[in-house]
């Protein structure tokens, strides 16, 4: 598969994944999303949750070949977390 080229610069990028997030998918999330993965197309608004980010990206890319893919983990500000956690 041929990878897609980004049309937006990282700013505009991320500015469209988190509005189409607040404004279409979150209000159709659930308690049992928590901790999923939604990959969503910046241009067009569709997207595809699942488990595994490549899953939720294949669902999406079969759909939209082009998709210019944000992707989100549900419940948190960060799709991966870098570092050790703190003793508990």
């Amino acid at each position: 598969m041929a990878a897609t080229h980004r049309r937006y610069g990282k700013e505009e990028f991320a500015r469209r994944g988190d509005e189409i997030y607040a404004r279409k998918v979150q209000s159709h999330l659930t308690s049992a999303d928590e901790g999923k993965v939604v990959a969503i197309d910046i241009e067009s608004g569709a997207y595809e949750i699942d488990t595994d980010e490549l899953a939720a990206c294949d669902k999406l890319n079969e759909r939209l070949p082009e998709a210019q893919i944000w992707l989100v983990r549900v419940g948190s500000r960060y799709l991966h977390r870098f570092g050790g956690r703190g003793a508990t």
